[in-house]
């Protein structure tokens, strides 16, 4: 992981203000778990193609993906789809996306 993000997880453990996270009792150990790092990857799409295809790949190949262009990408983390949402320009920097979440996914088997 690299000195961004870990500079990132611990500033979104930072920014929820919760003064129970560093006060001595039940809760002392959250700021702990809040560091933990996670693995985030935004699917973009996916495709299936034999590999005598995958072979054939060269430079400035073009791989069609199952999402079409204003689908909702999916927001994934340790595996796990929890949100979906829209890819988006980066206001600071415009040579970089980001995703903007329209919906967080329940959990499995859970009521909506």
């Amino acid at each position: 992981m690299m000195s961004d993000e870990r500079d990132e997880a611990t500033n979104f453990g930072e920014s929820l203000g919760d003064e129970t996270l560093t006060r001595p009792g039940p809760n002392r150990n959250l700021n702990t778990i809040l560091r933990i790092p996670v693995v985030v990857q935004v699917v973009l799409g996916s495709a299936v193609m034999p590999v005598s295809n995958l072979l054939k790949l060269g430079r400035g190949a073009v791989i069609p993906l199952d999402h079409r262009v204003g689908e909702p990408v999916d927001v994934v983390v340790n595996g796990r789809v929890i949100a979906r949402g829209e890819i988006v320009v980066v206001e600071d920097d415009n040579s970089r996306f980001g995703v903007s979440l329209t919906e967080i996914v329940g959990p499995t088997g859970a009521a909506a």
